[in-house]
Parts: C-alpha cells; sequence; structure tokens
C-alpha cells in the first residue's frame, strides 16, 4: 500500500472527497514529523509508538579493504506496534 492507496481507504472509510482525505493524512504525517523534530514520543494507543533514538559516533571497518571509516552520530525514528496491532496482524 503505498499513499495514494491509503488516502483512497481512507476516503471511503469515512465517506470524504480523495482530495479532502489527502489533506487529512497530510496533516496527520505533518504532526507526527512535527512532534519527532522535537524529540517528543507520539504514542498512538493500540496502533503503537514512533520516538527517536539517538546513535553515537564511532567507528567501523570497509568491509572491502579493511579500511577504518568514521561513522557520524545521527538521528533516526523508531516504530513500535502496540498490542492491537499485533494481534491484529498475527
Amino acid at each position: 500500500m503505498n499513499k495514494m492507496d491509503l488516502v483512497a481507504d481512507v476516503a471511503e472509510q469515512v465517506d470524504l472527497s480523495k482530495a479532502k482525505a489527502a489533506e487529512v493524512v497530510d496533516a496527520v504525517f505533518a504532526a507526527i514529523e512535527s512532534a519527532l523534530k522535537k524529540k517528543q514520543e507520539v504514542r498512538l494507543v493500540g496502533f503503537g509508538t514512533f520516538a527517536t533514538a539517538t546513535r553515537k559516533a564511532g567507528t567501523g571497518r570497509n568491509p572491502r579493504t579493511g579500511e577504518e571509516i568514521k561513522i557520524p552520530a545521527s538521528t533516526s525514528v523508531r516504530f513500535k506496534p502496540g498490542k492491537t496491532l499485533k494481534d491484529a496482524v498475527n
């Protein structure tokens, strides 16, 4: 399922036009993105939790040459599914 499929599904479920459903989906994504930028956790009860995680800088090795390389610190987004979502998928 891609974004347009999601928009079409939302539009059908709540009886909205696809354009209005696209606005709603975009607004939800923007709200989640905004909260994560502020290092806030987004907890959707029953669905799951979005949170940021910081990775420390470190060193690694290029597997082809064996040369040591520096890996910079980074921030990534993590998603932990909720119990209801886990149960629905299993």
